[in-house]
């Protein structure tokens, strides 16, 4: 006897909607737009059912992604050797992408952050990088784009673990100042804090920064001012004029090194310092981007803010000044950050650079906030990554 429909092994169930829906050719005596009807008719409950519970959704995958997320330590994993984590890419003008100047130094699991304008912290975070682990703060001059951020980060490096020491703030002469009046701005705040989450969290001996100025001796244009666990953090004079003192840093551990210029334009203080640098770290300013700026601001009648663009230029690296540096100082590889003026449009890029690759011919890139650039001992590769999560959660 011939197996019904329903009994043949491998056939859909015609009571079966779902299975039938699936079938490769319309019913009998059905059109394909009477199919259409009724995958309509089942799909849309469905898509209203699952609007209604996105919520139940959304709590669903953010608990599951939060106790990874938040126990990340990018840290941990990377090898012996120097890196450096881009905190902040940007300037002042306002930047989507880009926070203000902040850069960090990684080595033996400690972090010593270069500067910290606004956003630092909250980028800092998005890295998965841990507040605790900050052992300085190396300011490289007092313009308000590299302090801004300052009182936050000391903040979250006070509470993260019950810090057992404030936080070293190292720079040149007038470096004091800065930290007194934030450790002034934050008194009450840091007071109240104490007193809500109790010693135990946020130790009242420990709140605030201590500053450690430096000065050159005379005639000399560069001071190692900190030196931990083989790690050794060179000072050396730039020209940011008239903002001075203003210097750059340079990082040297185990046959690695990273050189940070600070905001300077081209000058042969910064060429010595940097000298054979496995990588040269440099802020980098296009006059004629910027110029396209400074003439919409005017005609749109902002003429103190045309101004001001007119006049930064005078005390900024060009993309093609950031190169010849890193040429003559024989780097092995640059990258060029506070980025000005902001590039929205990656096409932009190219413009920003202008001939620069020429005028360099080792790597060369236009850093981005998160970045993170390792150069591992026994190498002289430098290795380029981001440590912004993808995903839930990002």
């Amino acid at each position: 006897m011939r197996a019904g429909r329903g009994e043949r092994s491998g056939a859909r169930c015609r009571a079966c909607p779902i299975d039938w829906l699936l079938s490769a050719r319309p019913a009998p005596q059905e059109t394909t737009g009477a199919t259409m009807k009724r995958l309509i008719a089942l799909l849309v409950p469905s898509a209203i059912a699952g609007w209604m519970m996105r919520g139940r959704i959304a709590v669903a995958v953010t608990k599951k992604a939060l106790p990874k997320r938040i126990s990340s330590d990018p840290v941990a994993s990377l090898p012996d050797g120097l890196h450096i984590a881009i905190c902040g890419s940007g300037s002042p003008i306002p930047d989507e992408q880009r926070g203000n100047p902040c850069t960090a130094v990684i080595v033996n699991q400690k972090i010593y952050m270069i500067d910290a304008g606004e956003q630092a912290s909250e980028t800092f975070n998005r890295m998965q990088l841990r507040p605790d682990q900050i052992q300085a703060v190396l300011l490289t001059h007092f313009h308000s784009d590299h302090i801004g951020g300052l009182g936050s980060v000391t903040l979250q490096r006070w509470v993260a673990n019950a810090a057992k020491t404030k936080l070293r703030v190292l720079g040149p002469v007038g470096v004091d100042r800065v930290v007194n009046g934030y450790n002034e701005a934050y008194a009450l705040d840091n007071s109240y804090r104490t007193a809500h989450h109790g010693e135990g969290i946020a130790p009242a001996a420990t709140a605030g920064m201590v500053a450690e100025p430096f000065e050159f001796d005379a005639g000399k244009t560069s001071k190692v001012v900190l030196e931990d666990g083989g790690l050794v953090i060179t000072a050396f004079e730039v020209d940011h004029s008239p903002a001075t003192p203003a210097v750059g840093y340079r990082f040297d551990y185990k046959g690695r090194s990273i050189v940070v210029s600070g905001d300077t334009v081209y000058t042969k203080s910064l060429v010595d310092a940097a000298q054979g640098a496995d990588l040269l770290v440099h802020d980098a300013l296009s006059a004629d981007l910027l110029k396209l700026v400074e003439e919409a601001s005017r005609e749109a009648g902002f003429i103190n803010r045309a101004q001001i663009l007119v006049d930064v230029v005078d005390y900024h690296a060009t993309p093609a000044q950031a190169a010849d540096a890193a040429r003559d100082a024989n780097v092995g590889a640059l990258a060029m950050t506070h980025v000005i003026p902001p590039l929205p449009i990656k096409a932009l890029e190219g413009p920003y650079l202008g001939d620069a690759k020429e005028r360099f011919t080792g790597p060369l890139w236009i850093a981005n906030d998160g970045d993170l650039y390792s150069l591992p001992v026994g190498g002289r590769d430098v290795e380029r990554s981001s440590l912004f999560a993808s995903g839930p959660l990002s």
